[in-house]
């Protein structure tokens, strides 16, 4: 059993179809099948269970697979902290990014490329907590999340705390959470996420009822539907900055208590490669230059 063995394996498992697995891998199907039968045979196990063109893990199958991921992945980390010469000008750079947005990341991104434009940038958008796990699966190496987030096993690193504004078509100074709660709220995550529990924790506190319409996770299709007059919404103030143009409004709740909070994340105790440590440098000096 080698780590080429393990790679194919992976994708065996989490393709569930050798021809996809083969795709992926850019090979053909017959290797990929002797692969999988060596494995078997020297393990002495079954390791998949065919239903037709598809394929499941046998629970020893899975096993396999849960240890092949580690294995591959320290060898990846042990090769890349290796390779990691020349100050971070080579290399890659795997990140992610909450459905929230993250103000002036365009900009972030398109200074570090000017400085290490030898590095691949990889960018993955989802919520935080999809992103969490990718980091701990190491399938990304850094990404940026807006607390509250459980963050066990992972280190994080805290940029900006923000409030949360309200957004509408009309023009406000001022508004207050019981005023809000009279109106059709669009909630800009979906339940289950930490920004969602802290709009109706607020709501909670001064014992109000929202007036909830919808949930919507894309902010750019959130501040669609706000403009197009479907209901209101409230973010933190960086979202607004990116998504809320010359046609939206956006005003200070007096009374809501509400902050978010800016940070990133990577796996606790394991190398970060200099690209990596770069950008966050990058982005941190970016941060602080807004706040003086």
């Amino acid at each position: 059993m080698d780590i080429k063995q393990l790679r194919y394996f992976i994708a065996i498992a989490e393709e569930k179809n050798i021809t996809a697995a083969a795709n992926r891998l850019h090979m053909s199907q017959p290797p990929l099948s002797i692969v999988l039968k060596q494995l078997e045979d020297e393990l002495g196990v079954k390791l998949i269970e065919r239903n037709g063109k598809s394929m499941e893990l046998t629970d020893k199958g899975h096993i396999l697979y849960q240890r092949a991921r580690q294995v591959v992945n320290s060898f990846e980390e042990i090769k890349n902290e290796i390779e990691d010469t020349e100050e971070g000008k080579k290399g890659a750079l795997n990140i992610g990014i909450n459905t929230l947005s993250v103000s002036g990341f365009p900009e972030m991104l398109q200074s570090f490329h000017q400085n290490y434009p030898l590095v691949l940038i990889k960018i993955v958008q989802n919520d935080s907590i999809y992103l969490a796990e990718m980091v701990k699966k190491r399938a990304i190496e850094i990404a940026f999340v807006r607390l509250p987030l459980e963050h066990q096993d992972l280190t994080y690193h805290p940029l900006i705390n923000e409030p949360f504004i309200f957004v509408s078509k009309n023009e406000l100074e001022t508004i207050s959470l019981e005023e809000v709660s009279r109106m059709p709220l669009i909630i800009p995550s979906t339940e289950g996420l930490g920004i969602y529990n802290t709009i109706l924790e607020a709501f909670a506190r001064q014992k109000l009822q929202l007036t909830k319409i919808a949930e919507c996770s894309d902010m750019h299709v959130l501040m669609e539907l706000v403009r197009a007059g479907m209901g209101v919404t409230i973010v933190p103030k960086s979202v607004f900055d990116v998504y809320g143009g010359k046609t939206l409004y956006g005003a200070p709740i007096t009374n809501g208590n509400m902050n978010s909070s800016l940070g990133v994340i990577w796996l606790e105790h394991h190398f970060v490669s200099t690209p990596a440590k770069n950008f966050v440098k990058l982005v941190g000096e970016y941060y602080k230059h807004l706040s003086q």
